[in-house]
Formats: C-alpha cells, structure tokens, sequence
C-alpha cells in the first residue's frame, strides 16, 4: 500500500491499533498450541449436517433471527429463545455489544490482564476504559473491582474463566459483581467455561443487567465456523439484534446454523472430548511441574506458566526452533509467562521433549 493512498482513510484510522490474532504459521510438522483450538475434531453428526445443508437452498439468505439455532441454545441453558442472540463469532458478538450496552460519557471497567480485544473495541469505538489490577496470584481481583463507585463505570467485562491466566471466579463473585453493578451492564465471558467453570447463565434470570457470551470454537471444536451467542434478558438481546440489523442482517449463515444446532445435539461428543481435554490438561500441568515450572490453576483448554530460570521470550524462540509454537504475551506481570494450548496427546508429548531440549541449552 502506498502511503499516498493512506490519504483516504477515514478520521481517527490511523490511530487504532487493531486486535492481533494468534499467529498461523504454514510450517511443516507444527506444533501448534498457541490459539486454543480444540485437538479433537467436531462430531461427525456435525459434518453430516453441513453437508445436507449445502443444497440447492444456498441460493436463499437465510433466516435472519436465526430462530431455529437460538430454540436449540435456549433449550439446551434452560432459557427462551427471546434471551438468545447468536453471532458470527463471539469476537462479533463483542463488538456488537461494545456498540449496544457501554455508553461513551463513562468508561468501562475490566481486568488489567484480560482478553486484549477489550481495549481494541474501546479504541474502535470511542469508548473509555478502566482497568484493575489482578491480584498477587493474578487472579480477577472482585474485592477491589466492588470498591469502585458503580455511576463512575458505564458497563464491566471480563473473561471468565479470565483469559490469558485461565484462573476462574466462581457463580458467588459473579453475582457479587452483578448486585454491586445494578445499573449498568455487566458481560461474563465464557469462552472457555466448558472445561470447568460453571456457566452465570443460570443467574440471567435474577440479574436484567447480566449478559453471558459463549462460543462454539473452544469446547465444540468450530473455531473455523465462527459461531459465537448472548444470552441475557430480553431488553439486552433487544439492544444488541438493533445493532446486529443496523450492521449485517444475515450473520449467521445456514452452514453455520445447522452445523451448531447437530453439535449442540451430540453431548456425548462434547463431553467425551472435554473430559479429555481436562485430563490432559492436568496431567500437562504436572508434567511442568515437574520439570520446575510454575502453573497457574487453570479451567480453560490452556495453561499460563513460567520458569523461574528462563524468559519467556527466550523459551517461545526455542521452542518454536523445535517447530512448537506457543503464545507469548510481552505485557508486564506476564512477560515470562507461555500460553500453551492443550493439544492432542501427541502434541503435547512433543512440546515437553521440546522443552527439555530448549532447558537444556539445546
């Protein structure tokens, strides 16, 4: 791009600094633990479904509510449809509700440490932010964030479990965060909650303010479908299906729909492959352990560690010298911290023979 074509940007362009996804590298014989993709592939039923969907019948947009998918994701939290929106990803989802629920005249509140599209969505949209600070075992800090006046705050957020840490705050910090926060809204993200967290879902009914997101990408294996949803009383999925239609009606196309709602279906699949994403996940943790790392207490798909001799920095490029590549944050208080997926038990086998080679000068 030349920059004289830069000319045409529009107001402000210049200044955003967008989201970095995780790298995906075309390297031969990868190790790849650095997104958090799930190492089990989807249900089959969920490929029988796509594949009787692409019929003839792609010629026709599809259903904009998306109100077949939205029965099947109310059905399967114990809500109505009409507390269900579903997006094109839950990245989507955020930005709709970044735009829909957080008011421009007073920030919004999340974790210093934190899923680092937050403060993108800030800059895109103009909107103020203010952080807290995690706490000594980097965990979200809910003592100091119920200290803040809740007027001073136009809306909180934040991951749980939290992402990069995959530290967890149980349902009694989540409602204490929605009684304190009353009169502005309040989004739990639970991208990962599947591998052992507990969904708030459960607290919508109680809390008007309270907005859970999910995704089909981590625990249902369709990161490459891009199928994210809310679920909130209905004056919240009202706000953000007002955005959602003033921006792309057709979100969610009928590949995606049907390929969700046959995921949704199959829970032997789905808990199946979790209970072995968690086993190993443990037994990985250990295995660092062992070799003198510190591990976070994680309940997501990945785990936060360092090791008190090396950087962090210094570890990813050896690693990724062996063609194992993880994720490094180069953020203070986790600057000598790796995100490592957890991969199949293959994958994860040779991330540990690559890390002995690395700790042993090799």
């Amino acid at each position: 791009m030349t920059q004289a074509s830069r000319r045409f940007w529009s107001d402000d362009l210049a200044d955003l600094t967008p989201y970095v996804p995780g790298e995906q590298p075309k390297i031969d014989g990868l190790v790849k633990l650095n997104t958090n993709e799930n190492p089990f592939p989807p249900s089959a039923k969920v490929i029988e479904a796509i594949r009787a969907a692409a019929d003839e019948g792609l010629r026709l947009y599809p259903d904009p509510t998306s109100l077949a998918l939205r029965e099947a994701l109310a059905g399967y939290h114990g809500v109505d449809a009409g507390q269900v929106f579903v997006g094109n990803g839950s990245d989507e989802v955020l930005g709709f509700l970044f735009r829909a629920l957080f008011q421009r005249g007073r920030p919004i509140l999340f974790p210093e440490i934190t899923y680092s599209f937050y403060p993108v969505y800030c800059r895109l949209y103009g909107i103020a932010s203010r952080t807290v600070a995690l706490d000594e075992a980097l965990a979200i800090d809910v003592e100091a964030m119920c200290r803040i006046d809740p007027a001073s705050v136009s809306g909180v957020i934040l991951p749980n479990p939290n992402a990069p840490t995959g530290r967890l705050l149980g349902l009694v910090d989540i409602e204490r965060l929605a009684a304190h926060f009353t009169d502005c809204a309040l989004v739990i993200d639970e991208a990962y909650v599947d591998f052992g967290g507990e969904s708030a879902v459960g607290l919508v009914e109680r809390y008007p303010n309270l907005l859970v997101t999910q995704t089909l990408s981590k625990s249902r294996s369709l990161a490459g479908l891009r199928l994210g949803f809310a679920i909130g009383q209905a004056g919240l999925i009202e706000a953000l299906t007002r955005v959602k239609d003033s921006f792309n009606s057709y979100p969610v196309d009928r590949l995606a729909s049907a390929g969700a709602i046959a995921a949704l279906e199959d829970r032997l699949h789905f808990e199946d492959t979790r209970e072995a994403i968690i086993s190993m996940r443990e037994q990985l943790a250990a295995d660092l352990r062992a070799r003198g790392f510190e591990v976070l207490p994680s309940a997501a798909n990945f785990l936060l560690t360092r090791h008190p001799a090396h950087r962090g920095a210094r570890l990813a490029e050896g690693l990724r010298a062996h063609r194992v590549i993880v994720r490094h944050f180069d953020r203070p208080r986790i600057e000598d911290y790796l995100r490592i997926t957890i991969g199949s038990a293959a994958d994860n086998a040779a991330l540990l023979a690559a890390l002995d080679q690395v700790l042993a000068g090799h």
